[in-house]
């Protein structure tokens, strides 16, 4: 018999292609989702698919949902792009940490064996850098505590692990990439400088393989800092400006340059009662730093292979500029 996952936002980004490496795994899939269906025949074989909101169930609505259910992969959330009202450590607590915890304990009681949340390398770095004041921020600060509650509730019975997950590529059916919103921030732009550092990436289908990877190889309160190809922010902008077809210059400049303009974003984020989960400062800063992650760190335990992430994010932005 097949052992039977449950996934969280399986129509989403991560999610589908989540399902996608269980279903060819041989896995069972459940999962619910929020409305609308992103395209028709989504999935290659058959998936339970609930549409709406798990947050709005009951307990024992969940609980029977999970019925059965070996493993749990919370591919939901909210990510940095949201601009939330201030405090955004509120928002970010209320959208990523109470669900986790809500969740995890709910998933413990239906017997799940194994849970897996989608995290950010922005905790990863808010470790590794504490010079940053980077766990200060409202996003990062709340990416590390849900990862603890989640850990909390599991201790003891259910071994609970956590995927920090860098600058992500790849298409899908019915749903326009994420990346499109850069890509407009470009166009027709003479000039659009970067700053001198970098960051890691990976394919889609390499978050797929690492969260199956975390379920059945991972160690309880594991966290994976996942990457596969490091690349400069200069590099990443240019790819971006060839996509555009567009002869835009990309010049490399310190922060203080650039700081009076993200100063700026952030008192007019302030003036509307918004605020960053990390402040526009603090992401240009972070930005003169090479956020990089080593494959090898990971990839052998969650038995993630190569992917040609460049080749990725050609077709991304190929999609992002048609």
């Amino acid at each position: 018999m097949s052992k039977k996952i449950f996934v969280l936002g399986g129509t989403g980004f991560l999610g589908y292609y989540t399902t996608e490496e269980l279903l060819k795994k041989g896995y069972e899939v459940a999962t619910i989702s929020l409305p609308p269906m992103p395209a028709e025949d989504l999935f290659s074989s058959d998936v339970s698919v609930t549409l709406g909101n798990i947050n709005d169930m009951t307990d024992e609505a969940v609980l029977k949902m999970l019925e059965g259910c070996e493993g749990f992969i919370y591919a939901a959330g909210a990510d940095e792009r949201v601009v939330p009202k201030s405090p955004a450590s509120k928002f970010f607590y209320e959208e990523n940490v109470l669900p986790t915890q809500r969740l995890a304990y709910l998933a413990k009681e239906a017997g799940v064996k194994n849970f897996v949340v989608f995290g950010s390398y922005f905790a990863e770095f808010a470790e590794r850098l504490p010079e940053t004041d980077l766990k200060l921020e409202g996003y990062p600060m709340m990416r590390l505590l849900q990862e603890q509650v989640a850990f909390a509730e599991g201790d003891g019975s259910m071994a609970v692990t956590s995927l920090r997950l860098p600058y992500i590529f790849g298409t899908m059916p019915g749903r326009e990439p994420l990346w499109k919103m850069f890509t407009d921030q470009i166009k027709g732009q003479a000039i659009f400088p970067a700053l001198k550092g970098g960051t890691a990436m990976v394919t889609v289908e390499q978050v797929g393989q690492a969260a199956v990877g975390a379920m059945e190889n991972g160690t309880h309160r594991s966290t994976y800092a996942i990457g596969d190809t490091n690349m400069s922010y200069q590099e990443f902008y240019q790819m971006m400006v060839e996509a555009l077809g567009q002869e835009t210059t990309v010049p490399v400049v310190s922060y203080d340059d650039v700081r009076a303009i993200y100063e700026g974003i952030d008192a007019e984020a302030a003036k509307a009662g918004l605020e960053h989960g990390i402040h526009s400062t603090k992401t240009a800063m972070m930005q003169e730093y090479d956020l990089y992650l080593d494959p090898n760190d990971t990839f052998p335990t969650l038995n993630v292979t190569h992917f040609d992430v460049v080749a990725s994010i050609k077709e991304t932005l190929k999609k992002c500029v048609e």
